[in-house]
């Protein structure tokens, strides 16, 4: 007796058809992890989303809710594996995977002080995905992401280009809010970058800031400033404490995170070739000696990071720079087992 299935639908090809997907993986189903796959998810922009956590039952729970929701969205296909037994195999042949994985940052603390933590789970996740998506673009999102970026460059064996850190991409857009909102306009009718680490040694690029091509240190040469009278530097204090602030409320970031990260995911995906403050190998620019990641304006497109804006920084945000990539090497030169 025919099946329902077989009464439903005649076939017309032999095989399945296989073609190349826009997969992305997201590796760690935690707060963040799952804003980045939502917020991935309600902006198309993968065909198939496989999760990966060591939760089993969290991890399925996850997953069904997000399946539950198939009829609202575009992705047809979401997946997930419990890694506890190191099988991988459900992240094969992803173009983007996003790692959040590792410890949660505790009120009061500084991201530096997750190094330690956070390194040695890397060293299980970071060799298995790379075996089964040799040609992904990693992004790490996990905590302190400067250095976990550099960690998973030299565990995964892949070129610079396609191991990225999420960086200043948050900082940035928390400065851009924060300005707007003291100027009276739209978050994106301001310009502005947050380069160099994404934590307490960030240098806001006061030098480039401007609303429709009007340069604000033109207007004011001591913005940003000790000598500001008008004490701008204050915002780049709101967004450093920015982070600490809402896990104080809620005991953790997650949804603006998670935006960030489909806005970097759509610029890999889609090949846009926007401009994203993104953690990037800066060795050799700006009078950095050291292999050390850190964010500066990057050009994404499919392959990753294609190229890096040449800025015009001041000697004082050059300084800050080097400073920030000062601090973040103090503590990945005594890292073991890369």
């Amino acid at each position: 007796m025919a099946s329902v299935m077989e009464k439903l639908l005649t076939p017309v090809a032999s095989d399945a058809c296989e073609l190349p997907t826009n997969k992305v993986t997201v590796v760690g189903v935690g707060q963040v992890g799952m804003a980045c796959a939502v917020s991935i998810l309600l902006r198309d922009l993968c065909e198939e989303l496989a999760l990966v956590d060591v939760i089993e039952d969290k991890l399925k729970g996850e997953m069904m809710d997000l399946q539950h929701g198939s009829l609202f969205l575009k992705t047809h296909k979401i997946t997930s594996t419990c890694v506890s037994v190191s099988d991988y195999s459900v992240t094969a042949n992803s173009r983007i995977v996003v790692v959040t994985a590792g410890v949660r940052q505790q009120e009061g603390e500084s991201r530096l002080n997750l190094v330690q933590r956070n390194v040695n789970i890397f060293k299980h996740i970071i060799p298995q995905l790379v075996k089964y998506s040799p040609h992904c673009v990693l992004v790490v999102v996990s905590n302190p992401v400067d250095v976990l970026t550099y960690v998973t460059w030299k565990l995964s064996g892949l070129p610079k280009h396609r191991v990225i850190g999420s960086g200043t991409n948050l900082d940035s857009a928390r400065f851009r809010f924060l300005m707007a909102k003291k100027l009276g306009i739209h978050t994106s009718s301001f310009n502005g970058f947050i380069l160099g680490e994404h934590g307490d040694s960030s240098v806001p690029v006061w030098s480039g800031t401007n609303v429709a091509g009007v340069n604000l240190q033109s207007l004011n040469p001591a913005i940003g400033t000790e000598k500001d009278g008008e004490n701008w530097k204050e915002v780049h204090k709101m967004v450093v404490d920015s982070a600490y602030e809402v896990i104080k409320l809620k005991g953790y970031t997650n949804w603006a995170i998670g935006l960030s990260v489909a806005d970097l995911t759509e610029s890999l995906v889609r090949n846009l070739g926007r401009v994203h403050p993104v953690s990037t190998m800066v060795k050799g620019m700006y009078g950095i000696g050291n292999e050390v990641y850190l964010s500066l304006p990057c050009v994404l497109n499919s392959g990753g990071v294609a190229s890096v804006v040449n800025m015009t920084p001041t000697d004082q945000e050059v300084a800050q720079l080097k400073k920030s990539a000062d601090t973040l090497w103090s503590i990945q030169k005594d890292l073991k087992d890369l």
